[in-house]
C-alpha cells in the first residue's frame, strides 16, 4: 500500500514548500490537491498552494522531482448539484484535470458532487440529484476512458456519502473500467455510513483511499455534514476504526495509492507510522 500526503501542510505557503514539507517527514508520495483554471493572484505572490490546470506539466513534474516526490492523483472535487456557471468548479475543470493527469503520467483523478449552494441545488429530488451528477460527468468520463485515466468518486456529498446512492450512481454512470471509488474514511463516516460497508459493497472498485479519523466530539455532527477537508487528529486517535479498515482493504487485495488528509506535521507523522504498522500486520 502506497501512503502519500495531502499537499496542504503549512498555511499560506506555496506548493513548492508543501512538497518540501512532505518530503521532510519521510513521505515520498503526494497528490495535486488544490487547483484552478487560468492564473491566481495568491499563487503569483506566494501565499496559496494551488496548481493551475493550465500549467505546463514539466513545471509541476520538476517541482515534485526536486522534492523527491511521486504524484499519485489530481483532486478535482466539484460542484455537481448546482447549475453550471463560469465561477463553479465543474465539468470543464474535471476534464482539464484528466488531461493534466495524462500529461503527468498520473492514473487517478478524484471528484465528487459536493454540497449545493443554491436554492435550485438544495431542492433537487433524489432522482434529479443522480441526473445532475450523471449529466455533468458524461464528458469527463469519455475523456478519462480515451486517455486511460481512472475517474474516482469520493464520498463527499449527500449522494456519495450513502452506500445505496453511490451504488445507484455507479450503475447509472456505467463504464466500470473507468469509473471507480476513492474511499474517504472520515467523510463516509461523517455522512452517516460505515467505511467498512463501502469496502464490502464495492471491493475492487476502490482504487484510492483518503485517510481521515474523526474525534469523538464529531459524533453529534454525524449524518448532518457531508465531508470535511482534513482531520485534526492522527489516525487511530478517533472513532472511525482505521485499523480495521486497513485490514479489510488489504483482504480485498488493495495495494494502491492512498493519501493522508491530516492536519499538522506531528499528526501526519504518527498517522504514517501507524499505517505502515497496520498494513504489515494485515499482510
Amino acid at each position: 500500500m502506497i501512503v502519500g500526503c495531502f499537499a496542504l501542510i503549512e498555511p499560506f505557503q506555496p506548493m513548492k514548500r508543501q512538497f518540501e514539507a512532505i518530503a521532510q517527514m519521510g513521505i515520498q508520495y503526494a497528490d495535486i490537491t488544490d487547483n484552478h483554471s487560468g492564473g491566481m493572484l495568491g499563487v503569483e505572490y506566494g501565499f496559496t498552494a494551488s496548481f493551475s490546470l493550465d500549467s505546463h506539466p514539466a513545471k509541476i513534474l520538476r517541482m515534485a522531482e526536486e522534492a523527491g516526490l511521486t504524484l499519485t492523483s489530481v483532486c478535482a472535487h466539484a460542484n455537481l448539484l448546482d447549475p453550471t456557471s463560469p465561477d463553479v468548479y465543474g465539468t470543464r475543470e474535471i476534464i482539464k484535470a484528466i488531461r493534466l493527469a495524462k500529461l503527468l503520467d498520473i492514473k487517478h483523478v478524484i471528484t465528487t458532487e459536493g454540497e449545493p449552494k443554491t436554492e435550485f441545488g438544495e431542492k433537487l429530488t433524489p432522482d434529479k440529484r443522480l441526473f445532475s451528477i450523471c449529466e455533468k460527468l458524461q464528458s469527463p468520463i469519455e475523456w478519462a476512458e480515451h486517455l486511460g485515466i481512472e475517474l474516482l468518486l469520493e464520498p463527499h456529498g449527500i449522494v456519495t456519502d450513502s452506500v445505496e446512492d453511490m451504488s445507484n450512481l455507479l450503475e447509472l454512470l456505467g463504464h466500470p473500467e473507468t469509473v471507480g471509488i476513492c474511499l474517504d474514511t472520515g467523510n463516509s463516516w461523517l455522512g452517516g455510513s460505515e467505511p467498512l460497508d463501502y469496502i464490502e459493497t464495492f471491493g475492487e472498485r476502490i482504487k484510492h483511499v483518503h485517510w481521515k479519523d474523526m474525534p469523538e466530539e464529531w459524533i453529534e455532527k454525524r449524518g448532518k455534514l457531508y465531508g470535511c477537508g482534513m482531520s485534526v487528529i492522527g489516525l487511530g486517535d478517533g472513532v472511525v476504526g482505521i485499523e480495521a479498515i486497513v485490514k479489510a482493504l488489504i483482504k480485498t487485495g488493495f495495494d494502491g495509492p492512498t493519501t493522508l488528509e491530516v492536519a499538522g506535521a506531528d499528526a501526519v507523522k504518527v498517522s504514517y507510522e501507524r499505517l505502515q504498522e497496520w498494513s504489515k500486520i494485515s499482510k
